[in-house]
């Protein structure tokens, strides 16, 4: 569903057979969005590809039963960023929990080039949910979103070893799914809430 930003009536709707979409970037005129079979196992997820402007499906790229569920997606300098995450509920894989969560770094055909889990005071804050949404902000630092708390994880890729930087939490009026920096207005993000069905925008001040 398309709706207009500026008061939020609905433009355009489209159908589709997809079990979880989760967050979307757009992207060079395409509209990127994480797919999952969220919360059946094993986990199985797919990025499918939309023409915004019509909501015309234009591509997907499967990655099969992988390395967790797909839950965002963006694009930082010229490579992909994909977070697959795991959970410790009624959707959790044999064997593995919150802290097998990763994000994964890949080049424009989706090949693995870099990993990193979570940092463990986040992996314990999250328990028994996971990351929801994520997204590089200006300054190059990662803003994650969890499923069910009202904050915001400021992160970094740390420049040696195999685990996020935590750098801040800040609180923000929303939770679950994804987010989205708006393209036209410095600092200010876009969020939603699944209880109320809204969407909220702040302005985001480190």
């Amino acid at each position: 569903m398309k709706h207009r930003k500026e008061d939020g009536a609905v433009l355009m709707e489209q159908q589709y057979p997809f079990k979880h979409l989760n967050s979307g970037i757009v992207i060079n005129g395409k509209l990127y969005c994480s797919n999952s079979n969220y919360p059946e196992v094993p986990m199985a997820s797919s990025l499918e590809i939309f023409d915004p402007s019509t909501l015309a499906h234009i591509g997907s790229h499967s990655f099969g039963i992988y390395i967790g569920s797909f839950t965002w997606i963006d694009r930082w300098q010229g490579d992909w960023y994909l977070m697959f995450v795991h959970y410790e509920n009624y959707a959790q894989e044999a064997g593995k929990g919150v802290a097998h969560s990763m994000l994964i770094q890949t080049d424009s055909l989706f090949r693995q080039k870099a990993a990193w889990v979570l940092p463990k005071p986040l992996v314990e804050r999250l328990r028994p949910e996971s990351i929801s949404g994520g997204s590089f902000g200006a300054d190059g630092k990662i803003y994650l979103h969890p499923h069910h708390f009202e904050e915001m994880y400021i992160c970094q890729i740390p420049t040696m070893g195999y685990e996020l930087k935590l750098l801040h939490t800040i609180p923000v009026p929303f939770q679950g799914q994804g987010l989205a920096w708006d393209r036209y207005a410095p600092n200010v993000l876009w969020g939603m809430r699944r209880d109320t069905r809204v969407v909220i925008r702040v302005k985001v001040e480190e």
